[in-house]
C-alpha cells in the first residue's frame, strides 16, 4: 500500500464518531501494507490505538506506532500535511505516556512525557501544536499529582 487515500479515508471514519467502524477500516489498511512500510504503519498504529476499547490493546498500537517512527525520514509525512516527520513525536509520544499513567506505570509515563517535551520544538505554533503541548503538561502535573519526582 503506497496510497494515503484508503487510509485518511478510514481515519476521516474513526475521527467521525464512527469509532468500531473506523477501527475495521484502519485495520484493513493495516492488513494491506508490508512490515517494511513504516510510514503508513506508524500512522495506522497511531489512529488505531485510539479506536480501542482495551487499554492493554490502546498501549500496545501505541507502542507500535512509536517504534515505526523510528523508520521515519523527515519528509515522509508531507503527503499528510505534517511538513518533518518529528513534528509527530510529540503527539506519540503524548499517547503512550497516557496510556502508562493509566495503567498506573507512572516512571514509564514520566518517561514519555519528558520526551515528547523534548520534541515539542518541532510543533507547529498553530491550534494543534498548542494543544499536543498542553497535553504533555497537563500530564507531566496528573502524573506528578500521584507520584511526586
Amino acid at each position: 500500500m503506497n496510497d494515503w487515500t484508503s487510509v485518511t479515508e478510514a481515519i476521516a471514519v474513526a475521527l467521525g464518531g464512527e469509532k468500531e467502524r473506523g477501527g475495521r477500516l484502519l485495520l484493513d489498511c493495516w492488513n494491506a501494507t508490508k512490515p517494511s512500510n513504516h510510514t503508513h504503519r506508524c500512522v495506522l498504529a497511531h489512529y488505531l490505538a485510539d479506536t480501542q476499547n482495551d487499554l492493554e490493546q490502546e498501549i500496545a498500537w501505541d507502542e507500535i506506532a512509536l517504534k515505526e517512527h523510528a523508520f521515519l525520514e523527515d519528509t515522509d509525512l508531507a503527503p499528510l500535511g505534517i511538513a518533518s516527520a518529528r513534528g509527530l513525536l510529540p503527539s506519540l509520544q503524548l499517547n503512550l505516556a497516557d496510556g502508562y499513567h493509566r495503567q498506573g506505570k507512572n516512571d514509564l509515563a514520566r518517561d514519555h512525557v519528558g520526551q515528547g517535551l523534548n520534541a515539542a520544538e518541532t510543533l507547529n505554533k498553530d491550534g494543534y501544536g498548542q494543544m499536543i503541548l498542553a497535553g504533555l503538561n497537563n500530564l507531566a502535573q496528573r502524573i506528578n499529582a500521584v507520584e511526586p519526582n
